[in-house]
């Protein structure tokens, strides 16, 4: 009876023993025994994960700037009667897009002004629309180049959104292939066998994930914040035209 429970228990004891030893220990012990494929591939999403949080926090800081100098800039634009004014106030909103879409619009405007002061040509009636026009276009490219500001780096969130989980994949798939690749050596197709590969599956998809999920979700919640100050572009892009051309009625009315 001894003989029989001893062989029943040498296999199980055997398995035991032939247990890799980074299954005994935490995460960390599992990484530092893993195969040189999958620590590569473990070291690219961590290197892909601290460059998202960066540019998270990077980010985080420069819409916060970017929403209070804008709130700010608009009190002193509805405050100030003169442009002129405006303008000296704006050189302190650096980070506010309206501010940039004023600044351009306005030395537009300057420069429609010096350019018919020094023509010998007819009245602003006349060349109002070709003012309008140009300081339109003005209004359109700073418009055009805050938002590529804004959406500066916002990329690389998407392409590691996009692609981590499948760089963990592949991590997986090379820990199944070379789960069953002991199976094939040792001719044995024990729990011992097969557990250090699929540990080493799982904890590349793990790191896939946990660098993919915040990078989505930061990147969709920038978007979101994008598009609500290219709504605010366009409303105020709107309202300063309206504001030059009543500019251009009133110089109208004084040449008549």
């Amino acid at each position: 009876m001894l003989n029989a429970i001893s062989q029943k228990f040498i296999p199980l004891a055997v398995a035991t023993s032939d247990v890799a030893p980074g299954l005994r220990g935490d995460v960390w012990e599992l990484i530092l025994h893993s195969g040189p494929v999958v620590k590569g591939v473990i070291i690219l999403l961590v290197l892909l994960s601290v460059l998202c949080w960066g540019i998270m926090l990077w980010k985080f800081f420069i819409f916060r700037a970017v929403f209070k100098e804008s709130e700010a800039f608009l009190n002193v634009f509805w405050e100030n009667s003169r442009l002129s004014e405006t303008y000296d106030e704006a050189q302190h909103f650096q980070q506010s897009p309206l501010a940039e879409i004023f600044r351009s619009g306005y030395m537009e405007l300057q420069k429609f002004k010096k350019l018919k002061k020094n023509s010998s040509s007819g009245p602003y009636t006349h060349a109002q629309p070709l003012g309008m026009g140009t300081i339109k276009r003005a209004l359109e490219q700073a418009g055009i180049a805050e938002q590529a500001r804004l959406e500066k780096s916002l990329s690389i969130l998407a392409t590691t959104g996009s692609t981590a989980p499948f760089i963990g994949l592949f991590g997986t798939v090379w820990g199944i292939m070379d789960a069953f690749r002991q199976i094939g050596i040792r001719g044995a197709a024990n729990l011992a066998t097969v557990a250090p590969g699929i540990s080493e599956a799982l904890i590349a998809t793990a790191f896939g994930l946990a660098a993919a999920i915040p990078a989505v979700i930061a990147y969709n919640y920038y978007l979101g914040r994008i598009r609500v100050i290219s709504s605010e572009m366009e409303n105020y892009s709107a309202e300063f035209l309206n504001i030059i051309e009543r500019h251009f009625e009133s110089i109208k009315n004084q040449q008549q």
